[in-house]
């Protein structure tokens, strides 16, 4: 079997923990970055919602328009006869 001195096998040790530590800060960073990607998909989801509620008032309001128009152009149809 392998014989290491003292010193050597702090080394080993150190070296473990720094490969360990080194591993444990980048999963954080993606862990990080992940949430923040999420949080502004969320934003852009929550903002994209509000734009087609806008649209679908703005239709509605334009098909009210339309009905009304129309059923005043009747009116005036049946009046001019």
């Amino acid at each position: 079997m392998l014989s290491l001195s003292d010193s050597e096998e702090i080394l080993a040790v150190l070296i473990a923990l720094a490969i360990i530590i080194g591993f444990i800060f980048s999963t954080y960073k993606d862990i990080r970055s992940t949430i923040s990607e999420e949080k502004e998909k969320f934003a852009n989801k929550k903002e994209v919602e509000e734009k087609v509620k806008t649209l679908i008032d703005y239709l509605d309001a334009k098909t009210k328009l339309i009905n009304f128009i129309g059923k005043a152009k009747e009116k005036l149809k049946n009046e001019d006869n």
